[in-house]
């Protein structure tokens, strides 16, 4: 059996890979600050002790969000939302800058979280931005369209926070982004990547459209850890 491709486990990849200097790590197990994102990384294979040190990372209570995990959760543990998705990588993109399109940085921080408030492009949180390059389109000095860099695994970089203030949609603002942000991906020698709901075909069609082509189905899921699960390590499964 061949070595798992770096996109079967991307925050995994991310984490261990160009995203490392981020990790907060437990055993095998580790996270995103939860101020930069929320996703946690377990191993390929995951044992009841990488349950209990993933149980001791996030707190009794505490949600544990999971990106493509398709294994089993422990006996006990909640699961809060469990989303089809899919994963799709660049086939030959005709990425190019924008003239329009602007760098943004912590300064523009308020301005991006006010429009993922309004548009809910996925999670977006105060230092998200640190996770890669995110370029925006301002109108009239307001932000009304951004999309940026969001998992590292190595080689492959994913666009993320897609959005536009709905009183613009219909410009192709967004196309503009995407293409914008993948050619920048691609001025590193890395290659594009994104996901999307299973259930969401109107952005499937807008990215193969683009030259995206599907590489495979995913799961988002997050689960809740038990209040109460004792001091010791063992964790059913």
């Amino acid at each position: 059996m061949g070595a798992a491709h770096p996109l079967d486990n991307p925050a995994l990849g991310s984490l261990t890979g160009p995203h490392a200097y981020f990790a907060e790590r437990r055993g095998r197990v580790l996270r995103y600050p939860v101020d930069v994102s929320p996703w946690l990384a377990l191993p390929d294979e995951p044992e009841a002790g990488d349950w209990a040190d993933l149980a001791a990372l996030v707190g009794p209570g505490g949600e544990a969000p999971l990106a493509g995990f398709n294994g089993r959760i422990p006996d006990g543990w909640e699961v809060t939302f469990d989303i089809d998705g899919v994963q799709l990588v660049d086939d030959g993109i005709a990425a190019a800058p924008d003239a329009e399109a602007v760098r943004l940085g912590p300064a523009d921080v308020p301005d991006m979280l006010d429009l993922v408030e309004r548009t809910r492009p996925g999670p977006f949180l105060p230092r998200t931005v640190e996770l890669g390059t995110y370029l925006g389109i301002r109108r009239n000095g307001a932000l009304v369209a951004m999309a940026g860099e969001r998992l590292h695994p190595p080689g492959w970089t994913e666009i993320s926070a897609v959005c536009t203030d709905p009183g613009f949609r219909g410009e192709g603002l967004a196309t503009r982004l995407i293409l914008a942000v993948a050619h920048g991906i691609r001025e590193r020698g890395e290659i594009p990547f994104l996901h999307t709901g299973a259930g969401n075909t109107n952005a499937i069609r807008l990215y193969e459209s683009l030259g995206f082509r599907l590489r495979r189905s995913t799961r988002f899921l997050a689960a809740r850890v038990p209040e109460r699960l004792g001091e010791e390590r063992t964790v059913g499964v």
